[in-house]
């Protein structure tokens, strides 16, 4: 039996140190520890010399706080063996053993067993302290997440620092059970909820390592690491560790990560969380920032050896284990992706530290990667592949595939590679998808599994063998393809042939429509044309009849004026004489202008130097008056008395009142009143009070007479005599215009030429014209013009643009201001109104054209017609057509079996399904909606207004030409113009809306309704309708299809999900086992004897040796020897290298499997 020499004593512990303390001390005499040598022997323990376990006589035990060995004798009697087993059995699972152990110990004598049973029972019954339960430490380690780094405390960082090492050793040393208590509290969930949520101080202090720590305890045991790579996001969150500074913190990480790789089903979640942290990392590529961390040399990082180490090994384990243990193309890939970064340089500065365990790794990673390469090249027949030229290895493509059925299919594939852009900066995304797919084909397993993160849900295998089949497939499809081609060229000749026949219908019917405007018009032309040259006749033969009386009126007058020079006559005769012929003449001339102007006036002449002739008398005013010249010689009118009125103190407001003429007066009650005997009844001051015209401004007393006129003495009268109201918004206006009364007059004379009122404004001053009785009282005080109101001052100069008439017709005033200022108000407007109303009478056109030849509506009304008479019988079967408010009826049949569904619902349905075609329907009819809008009164009602408009600016136009005008009035060359082009517009408006008119009646007869009723906002309204609610049908089936979709899928989850539950509840306890042992008997391969723990107590730590073997590269030790030996081999081989863990000469490779079915094929 081996010998183990202890110390004679041990050194001396205070009784109140804790467990840690202690360890720590019992560690740092480990080295005086003298152990025989192990090499070479076998049994149950190396480090004995036998299979037979050594005797526990001795234990640790603290007399008076110093610690010492004395003999363990059992203090309580063995019970029987049955039981003993029992008990021992349940001690055996609390230590967690792996199986060899575990076997080794249930075959101790059963002295042994009990001596074991009782040391290790005494000794958690000796643990009764509450802070050393699972629930304190879970508890302790949800507070500090929620705590702040404290940053101008270091004791309490390390105060953190120690219970989280508390921790950390519990669940290194305590039972079994309590790892499993820990996790059913969520243990592991409240520490990585820490690693997750800490703050960017304590992610770089000790705390941060401690976490770890605890992490890396709790994977030591079985469950516990069952349950870390079992969480979501678990490996994930560890990996997030790494981007701290904290040198310690990454190497433990990185240990761990390195030794999940070596643990089944890990390899891939350590891919999946590089691939994590390289998004959490904003890293450009995965594993980026471990390379730069291997790189790095200045600072802490210059000797930093451990993390170097740890890195390589790290790179080692991902290489080499998981699917790169079998697996040549993932190591290639997978290695290739760090000799894109940058490694192999970096590979070649770390042999400057000349440190063993460093260049020990280094070298298994050189010699892992050379053997790769060769085996590459043999595939190649090749010694050695370039793979940094592109050159080189397009070669070997070209020569491998020459002469093969796939040789055109890699041609196919670079000649689609010239399609692409060639701008890198600009489209790499293109090459970086090529990249993805060509890795998921190489990579991706028989059975559709990805050893790596899988960029493409594909599978490669079904793809494969779908290629495999493509020429069975060939010639119907060229077959299929040539029909379908045939049918297209078809469709596509009937389609033109269709567009020819309705271009040139639609050229035949506005040919037609041409022809008879034209025709219209030429009649119109030619009767008008007559009907000119008869007037132009009349009017000659009036003017020789005027000219010939004319110079009879002038011998006379001549004859006449020689007589009174002659003084044949008295004087008094003479004058008399003269002046009544005078009279006579200008009364001939007179009726002579009145005839002439009563007949159709020709064309006017263009402008003459000398003033047009004055126009006729306005009809029913009665001759004019005779001028002043003849007042003496005509008979005398009686004239009404003047009235003594007094007169008031100051000006009054006027009563618009509607005086009776004089003439009237007669006969009347009027001229038996005598209102002047009224005035000495009337209080004249008070109505001068009252109705003063003077408005009081600011007046800061009662407002009496004597006020005002010390008003009038201190400042300027306001004199206003129009309705406050009026007055008031005139005001308003004026105000808004910004323009002076003399501005607004010229630019109403100009006719607005440089457009300095707008639209509205122009509105807003024909409601504030002068009426007749304003423009008299206004009058009445043009000698006070300067006292006037501004509205009244506006009125007053307004009033002034009155047209004077020759003083042959007097002094009448002939208001034309309003005409004038209308004329501008259509002038301005004509284009908006223009432009309102063209679209409307466009949209009906063309709505009208599209309905009637829009073959999908035809069909969809057949498919109505057919659902129809089929679904109805008797008196309303059998039918040959429908009216089209029918199609809006169909959301009212409703469906007996499928709640919600109706047969428009159905009807889309069955051109979903059947004529796909038709569901384009509104493509065909654009305009509809538009022309639903129009309503075919209100456009006749616009259309009125533009034709009454320019009729009423044609004979303004006519009546300023018989004007005598001055320099400053535009009207007649700005309307004229005007009038020119807007009759020319509106003429083309007005035929096509007849054009319009004829269409529309001639699409609602097609379709059986009534023109003569039906108007355009009610027919195509129907088809408005119609769409609207079809849109809604599909959009009701597709959420009906969508909603059953999403059911469907999640019955299917929930039967996935249900069906899982119960799969992972029966096999849990497996799973849990399965993992555990395989990582324990998965080490007996690659650890050497000398890692191996002693399995008398403890025997936790398999998950401390895997990362300790990982870390000196142990767990590379076969490989490495196999490498060595292959060496050798090739020497006498000739350099042939043996396979390695059959993972090379991959002979049924997919490459090969398609080649090989093409050759048969």
């Amino acid at each position: 039996m081996g010998k183990i020499t202890f110390p004679k004593s041990l050194p001396s512990c205070p009784v109140g140190l804790n467990l840690e303390n202690l360890c720590e001390r019992v560690r740092e005499y480990l080295p005086s520890l003298t152990m025989p040598a192990s090499r070479g022997r076998k049994g149950w323990c190396g480090c004995l010399q036998n299979a037979e376990p050594p005797e526990i006589t001795y234990c640790v035990v603290d007399q008076a706080g110093t610690l010492s060995l004395q003999a363990l004798t059992p203090t309580q009697p063995m019970p029987a063996e049955d039981e003993l087993n029992v008990k021992f059995l349940e001690l055996v699972d609390e230590l967690d053993l792996t199986a060899p152990n575990k076997a080794a110990m249930l075959s101790l004598p059963s002295e042994k067993k009990w001596q074991i049973y009782c040391s290790r029972k005494k000794d958690q019954e000796g643990v009764t302290d509450l802070s050393h339960l699972p629930e304190h430490y879970i508890e302790r380690v949800q507070a500090l997440a929620m705590l702040q780094y404290p940053t101008d405390s270091e004791e309490e960082v390390r105060s953190r620092t120690r219970q989280l090492d508390g921790l950390k050793t519990a669940l290194r040393t305590q039972p079994h059970s309590f790892v499993l208590r820990f996790i059913e509290l969520d243990g592991l969930v409240g520490l990585l909820g820490f690693l997750s949520s800490m703050d960017y101080t304590t992610s770089q202090s000790s705390i941060h390592t401690s976490l770890i720590g605890c992490v890396k305890a709790l994977m030591n045991n079985s469950n516990g690491r069952a349950h870390v790579l079992a969480h979501p996001t678990g490996i994930n969150t560890i990996a997030q560790s790494l981007c701290t500074e904290n040198i310690k913190t990454k190497v433990a990480v990185l240990e761990i990560l390195g030794a999940v790789c070596l643990v089944p089903g890990g390899h891939k979640k350590v891919l999946e969380a590089m691939l994590h942290y390289q998004k959490f990392a904003f890293e450009r590529t995965r594993f980026q920032g471990i390379v730069n961390d291997l790189d790095r040399s200045t600072g802490v990082y210059r000797d930093e050896v451990n993390l170097k180490t740890a890195i390589m090994s790290f790179v080692n384990a991902v290489l080499n284990y998981g699917p790169g243990q079998e697996n040549l193309e993932f190591r290639l890939h997978l290695r290739y992706e760090f000799l894109m970064l940058g490694i192999q340089p970096v590979i070649d500065k770390l042999r400057s530290h000349e440190n063993e365990t460093l260049n020990r790794h280094l070298d298994f990673f050189e010699m892992v990667r050379n053997e790769d390469e060769k085996e590459l090249a043999r595939k190649f027949e090749k010694d050695h592949i370039d793979t940094k030229s592109a050159t080189a290895m397009f070669d070997l493509l070209r020569k491998k595939l020459s002469h093969t059925s796939a040789y055109p299919h890699l041609l196919s594939l670079l000649k689609h590679c010239t399609l692409l852009p060639l701008d890198y900066g600009t489209y790499p995304q293109h090459w970086m998808l090529f990249d993805r797919i060509v890795q998921q084909i190489i990579l991706q397993g028989e059975s559709g599994d990805n050893p790596d993160v899988s960029p493409l849900r594909i599978n490669v295998k079904e793809i494969v063998h779908l290629l495999a089949k493509e020429e069975e497939l060939i010639a119907a499809r060229t077959k299929a393809e040539e029909l379908d081609k045939e049918n297209t060229e078809m469709s596509t000749k009937l389609a033109k042939k269709e567009q020819e026949l309705d271009l040139r219908t639609q050229e035949k019917e506005d040919m037609e429509t041409n022809l008879c405007r034209v025709k219209e018009r030429l009649e119109k032309e030619t009767a008008a044309h007559i009907e000119t040259k008869q007037r132009i006749s009349e009017l000659e033969y009036r003017t020789s009849e005027l000219d010939r009386q004319v110079n009879c009126e002038r011998g006379e007058r001549h004859r006449l004026e020689r007589l009174v020079s002659s003084g044949s006559l008295p004087d008094d005769t003479k004058v008399v004489g003269l002046r009544s012929n005078l009279a006579d003449s200008s009364q001939l001339d007179l009726n002579r202008l009145s005839e002439l102007g009563k007949c159709p006036a020709p064309p006017p002449p263009p402008p003459m130097s000398h003033a047009p002739p004055p126009p006729p008398p306005v009809p029913g005013c009665g001759p004019p008056p005779p001028s002043q010249a003849t007042t003496s010689i005509v008979p005398v009118r009686m004239e009404v008395p003047k009235k003594n009125v007094p007169q008031p103190t100051n000006p009054l407001k006027s009563f618009n009142w509607s005086k009776l003429p004089d003439a009237k007066v007669t006969g009347t009650i009027w001229s038996e009143l005598d209102d002047t005997k009224l005035y000495t009844a009337m209080d004249l001051e008070n109505i001068d009070k009252l109705f003063c015209a003077y408005q009081k401004n600011g007046v800061a007393n009662d407002g009496s007479i004597e006020d005002l006129r010390q008003m009038g003495k201190n400042r300027t009268k306001i004199l206003s005599v129009i309705d406050g109201r009026r007055a008031q918004n005139c005001t308003i206006l004026l105000s808004k215009l910004k323009m002076s009364d003399e501005e607004i007059s010229k630019a109403i004379l100009s006719m607005d030429s440089k457009d300095q009122l707008p639209i509205d404004m122009v509105e807003q001053l024909l409601k504030f014209t002068p009426s007749a009785e304003e423009s008299a009282l206004l009058e009445e005080h043009s000698e006070e013009i300067d006292s006037l109101a501004r509205a009244d001052r506006f009125l007053y100069e307004i009033s002034k643009l009155y047209t004077l008439v020759t003083k042959l017709f007097a002094c009448h005033r002939i208001p034309h201001y309003e005409q004038r200022l209308r004329s501008l108000h259509y002038k301005k407007r004509f284009g908006v109104w223009i432009g309102e109303v063209e679209p409307r009478i466009k949209s009906v056109m063309e709505a009208s054209r599209e309905v009637a030849r829009s073959r999908r509506l035809r069909r969809l009304l057949e498919l109505v017609l057919a659902l129809g008479n089929y679904m109805n019988r008797g008196a309303r079967g059998n039918a040959s057509g429908f009216r089209l408010g029918s199609l809006n009826r169909l959301a009212d049949t409703k469906s007996s079996a499928a709640k919600g569904t109706t047969l428009l619902h159905y009807l889309v349905e069955i051109l979903e399904k059947k004529f796909k075609d038709i569901l384009k329907l509104e493509e065909d009819i654009p305009h509809v909606r538009d022309a639903a809008k129009v309503n075919m009164g209100e456009l006749e009602k616009d259309m009125n207004q533009l034709r009454n408009g320019l009729k009423e600016v044609e004979r303004e136009i006519e009546f300023h030409r018989s004007q005598q005008v001055t320099s400053a009035d535009r009207f007649l060359p700005v309307m004229k113009e005007f009038l020119s082009s807007a009759t020319c517009r509106f003429s083309e408006l007005e035929d096509l809306f007849q054009d319009m008119k004829t269409r529309f009646d001639r699409a609602v007869r097609l379709f059986g309704e009534d023109n003569s009723t039906i108007q355009p906002d009610d027919f195509f309204g129907i088809f408005d309708a119609f769409l609207v609610a079809f849109s809604e049908a599909r959009q009701d089936n597709d959420n009906i299809k969508r909603r059953r979709e999403e059911e469907e899928k999640r019955v299917l989850q929930e039967a996935e999900l249900k069906k899982r539950t119960i799969e992972r509840k029966n096999s849990r306890d497996g799973i849990l086992a399965k993992v555990g042992n395989s990582l324990k008997n998965g080490l007996s391969n690659g650890l050497s004897s000398s890692t191996r723990r002693e399995s008398t107590g403890d025997a936790k730590g398999e998950f401390d040796d895997l990362i300790s073997a990982l870390r000196t590269g142990d767990v590379f030790g076969e490989d490495m020897a196999k490498f060595k030996r292959s060496r050798k081999a090739r020497v006498v081989t000739n350099g042939n290298s043996p396979t390695r863990m059959n993972s090379l000469n991959k002979d049924d490779s997919r490459e090969r499997v398609l080649s090989n079915s093409r050759k048969g094929q």
